[in-house]
């Protein structure tokens, strides 16, 4: 049965392109798509007897509202669609795990010394990015590489040519040209970031070619040691072509995607090949929905997602099956690169080698993935059950929540409360505060009790992003640290296990009074686990999985609760810096952060730049930098 509001809204759809959004009862997004006509497409889920596949009959049956965001063309519409699926994940939606963590390397050519860092945003910045890579440590050895081989600023930090410092270690080694000792020419900064750039564009042929000819003119003006510096270059880029394989003797740019689906979701293997020669390879796994993946849905929302932030489209895209929407798709694609796109489906010959050789690794890799899944499950589901038994639970803990306090002397004064379910952190469970109820005094005890008490009295009344409540408490301490929580639970209702544990199981189990949540503190110094009524601690072998669990669950939540109090420390500090200033007021200082993104980038910036700035003037420019240096 339609609910009365939707069909009112089926019947007023516009019969323009656009993008709509299925919603189910508690305004969660089931699913997005998008159309060229509104009207017909959206209609067609509520049709009787329509071929639907039965996750799309599922997903109409939990169907209870909708949103339509009208477009100007169909473009829009995909460009629009990519854009809703990656900030709603919708259940139904084939789309990418957990595409925001692919690493990228970026270098800010938006800079007068540009530099190269790992970032896993792709922005519109006016930066040159490249990726996405398989994980950190691939990206951290090219890194190491090109920095090995072309001078450019290792320290991370941006300069803009003027001395504000000695030059570093990395300087007397040949491998900076340290602008920040004002000591780069800017040229030759310049000449190593095209070469970067090539290099990182897999263009090693064209590189090779010029730095050989700068060799030769270094050689020939008797500048031997930079003649040197350029044949040890030359060498280092010759011997990571080597290990490049040709591919193709048309000197042409191609991905080759593939695709293995299975029940629930697909890998993706995708070949990156540069002037023929294979430079690289990625596998990326795609889920929505339980059914199996249809191979032509998976390709096709997998194009569309890849490439809406994808750093660089090829000239050729070798597709393993046809898609609905090619047309719209390539031009698309065709609009992005500022050239010609051809999405190919080979049948025979060299280029369908390509895409059968892309399926066996993607099967490889889909094996592999299996395979450390239930490696993982496998040990979590261990570890889980050692710590029932050692703490004397009643079965393995399934969402363990884990509380820490980070404070600096007596300033920001924050707790965080971490989750792991299933033996795994679950990141968006994760939760952080402010704390309220403190006289300027770090107070450990005093600050647990105030979060956790918080946290529960939210869970009671009903704040979902609450609602789900812990089989385990840990708190990060002792004794004192434990004493706090228990009266936290106690406070807001809730119950501990008795001073037998063993003893107190079957009567918790029998009685219907107040639920009980097992709290213990995990002390640092010896990794001994304390426990409410116990007068000795549980000390788990070293070694076990379980320990090794309760330690990275501790660990991270010290880690989340020092990056906030960081957060709120540097909010502090910028706001002093800044507002200190005659004319700068809230505006202003909103705009001199985004422009420059960091105090520190502020400190550094020349007096012109600072007027260049938006809402800036001479005046308060000249204010700005007497007040920051």
């Amino acid at each position: 049965m339609i609910p009365a509001a939707l069909t009112e809204k089926l019947s007023s759809l516009p019969t323009k392109p656009g993008c709509y959004l299925h919603k189910d009862a508690a305004g969660r997004v089931l699913y997005v798509g998008k159309a060229i006509n509104l009207r017909n497409r959206v209609r067609s889920y509520f049709q009787k007897g329509a071929n639907h596949s039965i996750k799309t009959r599922r997903m109409v049956r939990e169907v209870c509202d909708l949103e339509i965001i009208v477009t100007e063309s169909e473009l829009e519409a995909l460009v629009l669609e990519c854009n809703l699926i990656k900030k709603h994940r919708p259940q139904y939606n084939v789309r990418l795990r957990d595409d925001k963590h692919y690493p990228y390397l970026c270098v800010t050519t938006s800079e007068p010394f540009p530099r190269l860092l790992l970032t896993r945003r792709v922005r519109s910045d006016g930066n040159k990015y490249f990726g996405p890579y398989s994980g950190s440590r691939s990206v951290y050895a090219t890194m190491e590489l090109v920095n090995r081989i072309f001078p450019l600023v290792s320290c991370g930090k941006p300069f803009d040519g003027r001395p504000v410092q000695k030059p570093c270690l990395y300087f007397h080694l040949g491998q900076c040209l340290a602008p920040c000792a004002g000591k780069a020419n800017k040229k030759d900064y310049s000449d190593s970031v095209k070469d970067v750039i090539a290099f990182l564009e897999g263009k090693q042929d064209k590189l090779l070619k010029q730095l050989r000819k700068e060799m030769a003119a270094a050689a020939e003006d008797l500048l031997f040691e930079k003649a040197a510096k350029l044949r040890d270059q030359v060498a280092a880029v010759d011997e990571i072509q080597s290990r490049q394989k040709v591919i193709s003797t048309r000197m042409i740019d191609q991905d080759v995607i593939a695709v293995v689906a299975e029940e629930g979701g697909a890998c993706v293997q995708m070949f990156y090949i540069r002037g023929g020669k294979l430079i690289g390879q990625n596998h990326f796994l795609l889920e929505g929905g339980e059914e199996p993946v249809e191979q032509a849905e998976a390709v096709q929302e997998f194009v569309k997602q890849y490439y809406e932030s994808a750093s660089y489209v090829p000239r050729e895209i070798l597709l393993p099956c046809d898609i609905d929407e090619t047309s719209i798709v390539q031009q698309w694609l065709r609009q992005k690169r500022g050239g010609a796109v051809e999405l190919t489906v080979p049948l025979r010959g060299d280029k369908r080698k390509l895409v059968d050789m892309a399926a066996e690794n993607a099967t490889h890799a889909m094996d592999q993935v299996r395979a450390e899944m239930r490696a993982k499950l496998g040990s979590a589901q261990r570890a889980l059950k050692d710590l029932a038994e050692a703490l004397g639970l009643e079965g393995p803990p399934r969402r363990i929540e884990c509380y820490d306090i980070s404070n600096f002397q007596s300033d920001a004064f924050v707790g965080s409360m971490v989750v792991c379910e299933n033996g795994q952190m679950s990141k968006a469970e994760y939760r952080r505060f402010r704390i309220k109820e403190h006289d300027g005094k770090p107070d450990d005890f005093a600050m647990i009790r105030e979060i956790l008490r918080r946290r529960l009295d939210e869970g009671k009344q009903g704040n979902p992003k609450f609602a789900a409540m812990p089989d385990l408490i840990i708190v990060d301490g002792g004794r004192g640290q434990v004493t706090a929580a228990v009266a936290a639970i106690e406070a807001t209702g809730f119950a501990i296990p008795g001073p037998s544990r063993k003893e107190q199981e079957p009567q918790a189990a029998a009685s219907e009074g107040p639920r009980v949540i097992p709290v213990c503190g995990l002390a640092k110094r010896f990794e001994l686990l304390i426990l409410p009524h116990e007068p000795d601690p549980v000390a788990l072998p070293r070694g076990s999985q379980a320990l090794f669990l309760v330690q990275r669950i501790r660990d991270e939540a010290h880690r989340f609760a020092n990056a906030y109090r960081k957060v709120i420390m540097g909010k502090k500090q910028t706001k002093s810096a800044l507002d200190s200033i005659p004319g700068i007021g809230p505006a202003r200082r909103k705009a001199l952060l985004q422009h420059f993104g960091s105090l520190d980038a502020i400190r550094v910036a020349s007096l012109d730049d600072l007027k260049a700035a938006p809402g800036m003037n001479a005046r308060v420019a000249e204010a700005v930098l007497s007040a920051v240096r």
